[in-house]
């Protein structure tokens, strides 16, 4: 089983003048214990049913090419970018630019938005959910035709694009992963089915078990082979010793979790990865 950090908080000691050095530090210990891939929130402010929205947050992108600068192995994505923060054609030179210059380290990450207080604080455009899916599916047909030889137009309901040029293209073969984030058994999941490498579910393990259910359906139906689709689970790990990790990473390997994203809240992340995390990545990587 392979194992991803997520960093969702960087309230660090030091204020933020320490924010750079601690990210720096956290993402080259993963790297050295054999963490595969970093990911940080796409978020404009905290969120406030978590912690304080005043709370330090930084603008994803820019986040991700310093961890990849930093480091030469870890791959990086946004656990994951709203639909609504960026134009897609936009989203996918963004994408690529972070994939050529980490020569092909980078993943999209993405899903529908849901953060209202964050667009209206910024006066952003928050528009109904329905239209967010409408605007997904969309995203996700872009970002795949600026990623193929397909230069011509795109016409959607809510993007249209003359020329969908994308050059140098992605360093990544046959492109950048892409990997949806949620859980919606109706749509979120069906997307996935679609047009996913992979997905990332949060949930105790009855929930997680029912959803994996749900996709392989959703994969039944269009004919695609689940086993295509990579099922990553974000599970709170906070608390939990090495031996307690090893027994729930070994129970999601039996529902279909194939990598577990482990989100890195210690006020010592570079401590906290060394002492708990370092000493079952042996073990961890001969699950499954």
């Amino acid at each position: 089983m392979q194992l991803d950090i997520h960093v969702p908080r960087f309230t660090w000691p030091g204020g933020p003048e320490a924010i750079g050095p601690t990210l720096t530090d956290l993402a080259r210990t993963a790297e050295a214990i054999g963490v595969r891939t970093v990911s940080v929130m796409d978020h404009w402010f905290q969120m406030d049913w978590a912690w304080p929205a005043e709370e330090s947050m930084l603008e994803g992108y820019t986040t991700l090419s310093h961890i990849a600068a930093k480091t030469e192995r870890l791959r990086v994505r946004l656990l994951v970018t709203g639909v609504t923060y960026r134009h897609p054609g936009l989203l996918a030179k963004t994408v690529t630019t972070l994939d050529v210059l980490s020569g092909g380290r980078a993943e999209l990450g993405i899903g529908a938005a849901w953060y209202e207080r964050e667009h209206l604080g910024l006066g952003v455009p928050f528009p109904p959910v329905a239209e967010r899916f409408e605007r997904l599916e969309e995203a996700l047909q872009i970002c795949l035709q600026m990623w193929s030889d397909d230069n011509g137009p795109y016409e959607g309901r809510h993007y249209r694009l003359a020329e969908t040029l994308c050059s140098p293209p992605p360093v990544s073969r046959p492109r950048p992963r892409i990997l949806i984030g949620g859980a919606g058994e109706r749509k979120t999941l069906r997307l996935v089915a679609q047009y996913a490498d992979a997905c990332n579910i949060i949930g105790d393990r009855p929930a997680v078990e029912h959803k994996v259910g749900v996709l392989r359906r959703h994969c039944e139906t269009i004919g695609r082979d689940p086993a295509e689709i990579e099922v990553t689970a974000l599970v709170g790990f906070d608390e939990m010793s090495t031996d307690g990790i090893l027994e729930e990473a070994e129970a999601f390997a039996k529902i279909g979790v194939h990598a577990i994203v482990g989100r890195c809240t210690a006020s010592d992340p570079v401590r906290y990865l060394e002492e708990v995390w370092g000493p079952a990545m042996p073990a961890l990587h001969e699950i499954g």
